[in-house]
């Protein structure tokens, strides 16, 4: 069976990028948020999310997430909610997936909030990617068209770089991507000898 590396780090750290030199390795990657995306899509789980926050999310009866997004990240309660319908349906497809992919050394599970959802339970190592709060949010700035309150909001619902490196295994610093790309590859080749 594959081991599961958990890969984590605050918005704007840079966890994709890791993620996509990981994939150009041959590793198989479960990007958590991509997936949750698709699953909010699924009619039971639009059902589920409709009878919990009502008609005002959609749009048409297409769900608006910018218009979810910003009852859960303005309201810790309403978030500890959505998270409680999608978490559980993201971890039987995760289960799934990894049965898919049981014949590799390991895969990698991305998700923001490892920690956050206690999903860090399942993974037999974990990555943190970190970086400078400024940069982080430049990059966010640059890539979402978010306002940087919206971006601090996000922050905010999440541990600190400080708080996962703790409960890391292993650490990427990703401020320069030539290095970023050279401390992939060397804990590539350690996880590929577990």
């Amino acid at each position: 069976m594959a081991k599961i590396i958990g890969l984590t780090g605050g918005i704007g750290s840079g966890k994709t990028t890791v993620a996509k030199e990981f994939e150009a390795l041959g590793v198989p990657v479960y990007i958590a948020d991509t997936e949750a995306r698709k699953i909010m899509d699924v009619p039971e789980t639009i059902q589920l999310i409709q009878e919990e926050f009502g008609n005002s999310i959609f749009d048409e009866g297409i769900l608006n997430r910018e218009k979810l997004a910003k009852i859960v990240f303005d309201n810790p309660e309403k978030l500890q909610k959505l998270n409680s319908i999608v978490h559980p349906l993201v971890k039987k497809h995760f289960e799934e997936w990894v049965h898919k992919n049981r014949n590799f050394v390991f895969v990698i599970k991305e998700t923001a909030i490892l920690f956050e959802s206690g999903s860090y339970l399942d993974c037999d190592k974990i990555i943190a990617v970190v970086a400078p709060l400024e940069i982080r949010i430049q990059r966010v700035l640059a890539r979402d068209n978010s306002d940087y309150e919206s971006i601090m909001k996000r922050v905010n619902n999440q541990w600190t770089d400080d708080m996962r490196i703790e409960k890391s295994d292993y650490v990427i610093e990703n401020i320069n991507l030539e290095n970023t790309i050279d401390q992939v590859n060397t804990l590539y080749n350690e996880l590929k000898n577990m």
